[in-house]
């Protein structure tokens, strides 16, 4: 899965308890600090930094036809900028036989 999105990353966490959104999103604003520090002048910049520490996409089994995930993990799309409309690529490989 790919973000094509220069502010907008995706990962995999825990989607079982609610504290852990809350959690990342405190560590995403220390690590984020004040903007104005910042040179780029579209005021998105800790939005660039953040997609580039998170990353823009993940790479997940499937198994027998089905996301195979740990039991308490998600996707999240990590919207840095926003909000805002955003697409997501999906490409299949398989193994062949």
């Amino acid at each position: 899965m790919y973000s094509p999105h220069t502010t907008a990353g995706v990962t995999l966490n825990e989607n079982a308890d609610p504290d852990v959104v809350t959690d990342l999103l405190r560590a995403f604003d220390d690590l984020l600090g004040d903007e104005d520090r910042f040179r780029h002048a579209e005021g998105n910049s800790g939005g660039h930094a953040l997609t580039s520490l998170v990353g823009p996409s993940v790479t997940l089994p499937i198994r027998d036809g089905h996301l195979y995930l740990g039991q308490w993990q998600a996707i999240y799309l990590c919207e840095f900028d926003g909000p805002r409309q955003r697409t997501l690529s999906v490409q299949v490989l398989g193994a062949s036989s």
